[in-house]
């Protein structure tokens, strides 16, 4: 592969080292990276606008940016056909789209279009079926939880999937994937009382986080850790580090996260879950 200077790289190199700055919060600097290189065949320009899709979404999911959209249908226009990769990236997008509408956190089913809640999920279903490895099949079943959690308020069917996912990600050797199925399962935990299991998931959950270089998630998983801080009854602990969360969130440009940091000092519960479906 070319950038623009002619210079010649290692296309799976670049990629990587793409997401990796897109994980550390540098989602500006890993889409001009992206967008400076040329490539020479079909294929490699699927890979690269599929790439360009999946840092515009963690550029909007913790920066509140809106990128996704026409990355996602520039990835489309590339793609030769199906391709499961470049359907869990729209999955997520209209996750994330039903969850926080209109820039607000808006989770559970009220207002939500039923038929979109619905094919939502028959979307992540059959991603899950269709996973070509054990590791996608994981994530799929990630987003089932997830979907089940926080759009369906059905908060006792979400646990199976992510155990399921943190089986695949404990398998496949996926520290994202075991950090995300930690980071909800410690949620449920916390939710029932057992404020010792889930300082142990979240305290891994953050130590994987910072192993894969995920600078915004590791700052979401130190938010947990102050929410376990206050309800301990440490508020003085849980306010020096959401005060840091707030500094540090606004230092990279993770306005998301920011916000949720400055309400935690509020008295808001970040944690609090969506109201049970039909209760």
């Amino acid at each position: 592969m070319k950038n623009t200077t002619g210079t010649t790289v290692d296309f799976d190199e670049l990629l990587a080292s793409a997401r990796e700055l897109s994980l550390a919060g540098r989602w500006e600097r890993a889409l001009r990276l992206l967008d400076a290189t040329t490539c020479d065949t079909a294929g490699d320009r699927a890979r690269l606008a599929l790439a360009a899709a999946e840092v515009a979404l963690q550029s909007d999911w913790f920066g509140g940016t809106h990128l996704t959209p026409g990355r996602a249908e520039q990835a489309e226009k590339e793609s030769s056909g199906t391709d499961w990769d470049l359907g869990f990236v729209l999955l997520r997008h209209e996750y994330f789209r039903l969850l926080r509408g209109e820039g607000a956190f808006r989770p559970g089913p009220e207002g939500k279009d039923p038929e979109a809640l619905a094919g939502l999920r028959r979307d992540a279903h059959d991603l899950r079926e269709d996973a070509p490895d054990e590791v996608r099949r994981g994530w799929a079943s990630m987003y089932l939880g997830l979907i089940a959690d926080n759009l369906f308020a059905e908060r006792t069917a979400a646990p199976a999937h992510y155990e399921a996912a943190l089986g695949a990600g404990e398998s496949g050797g996926d520290d994202l994937l075991v950090r995300e199925a930690l980071r909800h399962l410690g949620d449920h935990d916390h939710d029932a009382g057992d404020h010792d299991s889930a300082l142990e998931r979240w305290r891994r959950a953050t130590a994987l986080g910072a192993r894969a270089g995920m600078v915004p998630g590791v700052l979401t998983q130190q938010m947990l850790l102050a929410v376990l801080a206050r309800d301990t009854g440490d508020e003085a602990g849980a306010t020096a580090l959401a005060r840091e969360i707030v500094r540090w969130a606004g230092a990279i440009g993770a306005d998301h996260v920011h916000a949720q940091a400055a309400d935690f000092l509020a008295g808001a519960d970040p944690t609090a879950p969506p109201q049970e479906s039909g209760a």
